[in-house]
């Protein structure tokens, strides 16, 4: 399984920690490399939504100081859906029900223990499919419309 990782400033070090947890895992890392110098988490957001929309990665983390910001971004990217994974049943919620193929992460306002266990959550569970399938059909619909 190939994972990308992707921060800004704020979640830096969530990233990393994150990084260090996949080693199993074939990791893309997409920036940023230091979390001293103030960076823009769409540019980073971008990068990693577009290997995942490519296939070129089978699931995105993504982290900011809330998960939001770089959530919105990523989801711009035809392709992606991506939550904030804010607990672990949410988590597994958004493979189970939502099709997710990125998850966010809030470094300012969540426990690095409980984000390593909701990334183990995402990358296990599946897709459940069934009456789900029609509502990601629905959403890819939406997307076509406005791109």
């Amino acid at each position: 399984m190939k994972i990308v990782l992707a921060s800004d400033h704020a979640g830096y070090s969530l990233k990393e920690e994150i990084k260090k947890h996949l080693s199993q895992y074939e990791v893309i890392d997409c920036g940023t490399s230091s979390p001293s110098v103030s960076v823009d988490y769409p540019v980073y957001a971008k990068k990693a939504a577009e290997l995942v929309a490519s296939k070129e990665a089978d699931f995105g983390i993504l982290c900011c100081g809330t998960g939001e910001g770089i959530m919105m971004a990523a989801n711009k990217v035809k392709g992606i859906r991506c939550g904030v994974g804010y607990d672990l049943e949410v988590t597994k919620l958004l493979r189970m029900h939502n099709n997710a193929n990125m998850v966010s992460f809030g470094a300012r306002f969540m426990n690095v223990n409980d984000v390593l266990n909701r990334v183990d959550a995402f990358l296990s569970t599946p897709f459940e499919g069934g009456r789900h399938q029609k509502r990601i059909d629905e959403v890819t619909q939406i997307e076509k419309e406005n791109h």
